[in-house]
Formats: C-alpha cells, structure tokens, sequence
C-alpha cells in the first residue's frame, strides 16, 4: 500500500505541485484545506506525514503541530513545514510545537523528499518523545517547551543555537563536523558555510558560559566541536 502524506494548505496549486513531485516517490496524497480537517485526516489515515503550508496570516500549523505531536495516536506522524517568504518568524512556535523538519520556500522537490526519507528527523522525533528532558551538569534542556536552565535561570537563546546545543546534549563528549552540526540544526534547503556553524557555535559558547562555566564546547582541530563538563550519572 502506497504511504499517505496530508497536505495541509488552502492552496490548490501547491498541492497539486506536492501531489506531483510526491506521487514520483511512491506517495498518495490528500488534502486538507484547514487544521481541523487536518487533525481528523491523520487520526483516520495514519499517513507516513503531514506537510504544513505555512505563510503570513495562514492556517494555525503549530496549533495543529503541538496538537498532533501530543495525541498519542499520531505523535509519531513525521510532520514538514513549508515555510513561505514572509513566514520565517514561525520557526522558533514550529520548534516548540514538535515539527520534525523545515523547509525554507521556494521549495526544492529533492530536499523535501530528502526531508521525507531522513532517518534524522524520524530519530529527532522519537528522541524528544522520549525524553522530555536532556540534562548535562547542571544544564537543563527541555524540547517540548523550548527552554534551557541551570537552577531558577533561564538561557535566551536563538533557534538555530537551541538545535544545536539539543544536539550536543544528546551526544557529549562526541566530536561533530560542521557538516554534521548543519545537517542537525538547519533547515534542509538553507545553504551554510563554515563560517556561518563557528558563528553560531560560538554564540552558543559565550552563553554557557554565562550560564554554567562548567559546560563548554571545546573545539577539536580539524575535526569540529563537543560537549565537554561534569555530566549527571
């Protein structure tokens, strides 16, 4: 039986692109034109995913992603937003409600399908499912609300240093390679260089820093960056 994935827009034309370039790989696809109908679709069909068109002033895609990722009949269900120009500031709600991955529009049919066929996101999802909270010293990281603490602090930080640090928590003590570190942290479609991971790994090492000098990211030549500290038994 072919596998299901739901297309959640209020747009024809992007659905029959979607209903094209995912019929190639094997998929049968179905609309549903708002989150309601989304919701009853994915407890009926237990598609393999949910695709979520989101755009300025469009259908509430992470109410429908938090509600998804939290029923126990559907928390499995890989779910990809599209996300339009004009729509970026809903990466960090998205991160928050669950979203297994994210796509930065225009769409590249290969990338969604990459997206689609990544054991990555599927492991992303069953690792936050499974624990809600990674802790490493006295750091604190919680994926399903967004927040990283030591004691009663809280650290503010960006989305694409949120994955990041998720990631290292997941994995201390191992080494990354940059290339490892984009694949974990950015949307699949987004172009990054070297220069663009030491940035953002160094903004996340000031903040630790700040919030717990005994955590830190130590920096491994010629081979990247890993967690390094005391860690909870």
């Amino acid at each position: 039986m072919a596998p299901v994935a739901i297309v959640c827009s209020q747009d024809a034309e992007l659905y029959m692109i979607l209903e094209h370039i995912l019929g190639v790989d094997g998929y049968r696809t179905v609309l549903a034109a708002n989150t309601e109908e989304a919701a009853e679709r994915t407890r009926q069909a237990s598609p393999a995913a949910v695709i979520l068109d989101c755009r300025p002033d469009g259908l509430p895609v992470a109410t429908l992603c938090a509600q998804l990722k939290q029923d126990s009949a559907t928390d499995d269900v890989m779910l990809v937003a599209l996300i339009a120009p004009g729509a970026e500031d809903q990466h960090i709600a998205l991160l928050k409600a669950g979203v297994d991955d994210s796509l930065v529009r225009p769409l590249v049919p290969a990338r969604l399908l990459s997206s689609l066929r990544s054991p990555r996101t599927s492991r992303a999802s069953s690792n936050v499912q499974s624990r809600q909270v990674l802790n490493f010293g006295d750091i604190e990281l919680r994926p399903d609300s967004f927040r990283v603490r030591r004691g009663e602090r809280d650290l503010q930080m960006g989305a694409i240093e949120f994955r990041l640090l998720r990631h290292l928590l997941e994995h201390p003590r191992q080494v990354f390679g940059r290339e490892q570190l984009i694949a974990a942290a950015w949307p699949n479609n987004i172009h990054v260089d070297a220069r663009t991971v030491d940035v953002h790994v160094s903004r996340l090492r000031k903040s630790l820093r700040k919030l717990a000098p005994g955590v830190s990211i130590r920096t491994v030549r010629s081979a990247g960056y890993m967690l390094e500290g005391t860690s909870n038994p």
